[in-house]
């Protein structure tokens, strides 16, 4: 079933504070959340992050207080991403509490409506040189080795299942350090560990890293967690730099580079466009629009 056409029935069960994912999973009787059931159900939320920190900004500026101090401390870096920004509430106020701003700061979300959200908050913290986009945490619009410190907050935590895949991308596009900062299965009681299980939540990305032979430099349970039922763990990852790459962004498929044209980007290399809707580029996997005549 085509679950866009439901909109309007998710809407309905959004207002009446309903779970939108386990209702579209009984659909296709999915043990797993879909990417698409991700998306439908955040974009729904779209503003949530953001009242919910002008509501308590206390948990959220101690939570990026600890988030600075890594990466203040971490070494030397040019650029920074977070993969899964929602509405940009960590990305604004850790890169507000930086001791050293990078040159450019990025953070892709799946969901449009988030970014818009994202792109207010930024705006509103006076920070410059912040390029947010749509973007997949599984098939990114970002180059290898293109961002000195990638980092997450909580948002590979409804793909169980898919650590391996995820840590794939995410070590793929970092130059210098990833930063995890997600549910921490492997340090949680068993009441934390059986909701995890029972939300889909990842559960050993640890232990997946360390498999893949990845050089973890640090694994313990984070200074602070919003929920005591969904800890936060940190894990840092150390990869080996290589070449500064001067345009990071690039199109999801090919991976080849994109130029800007009027309300669009376009990889000559591949033939596929991208749009961009209200200043925001659109660089979903799924927004490639096949123009093979685009530049003529």
């Amino acid at each position: 079933m085509d679950k866009l056409v439901l909109l309007k029935k998710i809407k309905e069960i959004y207002e009446e504070n309903e779970n939108i994912i386990a209702y579209l999973k009984t659909f296709n009787n999915e043990d797993k959340n879909s990417l698409e059931d991700i998306l439908i159900s955040y974009d729904f939320q779209a503003g949530s992050y953001i009242k919910g920190y002008e509501n308590n900004p206390s948990v959220k500026n101690a939570y990026c207080d600890y988030l600075s101090q890594i990466i203040n401390n971490i070494g030397e870096y040019d650029s920074i991403l977070e993969a899964g920004v929602g509405e940009a509430t960590t990305l604004g106020v850790t890169l507000s509490k930086l001791e050293k701003k990078p040159n450019n700061s990025y953070g892709f979300d799946i969901s449009w409506s988030r970014i818009k959200y994202a792109e207010k908050f930024i705006k509103n913290k006076n920070l410059n040189n912040v390029h947010l986009f749509t973007g997949d945490l599984f098939n990114t619009p970002l180059k290898d080795n293109s961002i000195d410190i990638v980092y997450t907050s909580h948002s590979i935590e409804p793909n169980g299942g898919r650590e391996e895949e995820a840590l794939k991308e995410l070590y793929r596009i970092t130059n210098k350090y990833l930063i995890l900062l997600e549910p921490s299965f492997e340090l949680a009681d068993e009441t934390a560990r059986t909701r995890m299980k029972e939300h889909g939540y990842v559960t050993n990305l640890y232990e997946t890293a360390n498999n893949m032979g990845y050089k973890i430099l640090e694994h313990r349970l984070f200074e602070v967690s919003s929920n005591p039922l969904n800890p936060t763990g940190l894990l840092i990852i150390e990869k080996e730099a290589g070449e500064t790459v001067a345009n990071p962004m690039c199109c999801p498929v090919t991976k080849t580079d994109i130029i800007l044209k009027n309300n669009a980007y376009y990889s000559q290399d591949s033939l596929l466009a991208y749009p961009i809707i209200n200043n925001i580029p659109c660089l979903l996997p799924q927004n490639a629009i096949i123009a093979t005549k685009f530049l003529d």
